[in-house]
């Protein structure tokens, strides 16, 4: 078997990589907060967040915050486990 075969090609991103990291060790975090740890424009963040989102690895959740509107985001149960194999699939690779 490969040592790279079950790395997950979703998280080749290193964009991708920094919010399911983000959202794996937080409840959830916003829009602006996941710009902001990541340095990132607008656009670049939502095309990466909707992918991860068509894949059912993580969810929106959108709400007003006094009277403006805010997206949160949450890893799915399906993104946790991608998630924690692909990172135990790069640790077996790098032994």
């Amino acid at each position: 078997m490969s040592l790279i075969a079950n790395l997950n090609k979703m998280f080749d991103s290193r964009i991708r990589l920094g919010i399911m990291s983000i959202l794996s060790v937080n409840d959830s975090a916003d829009f602006n907060t996941i710009k902001e740890l990541l340095e990132l424009t607008d656009g670049n963040l939502a095309s990466h967040l909707k992918a991860l989102e068509n894949a059912d690895y993580i969810k929106s959740i959108k709400q007003f915050i006094a009277r403006k509107p805010n997206t949160s985001y949450q890893i799915t149960h399906t993104g946790k486990n991608a998630f924690n194999e692909h990172l135990d699939a790069l640790e077996k690779l790098i032994k």
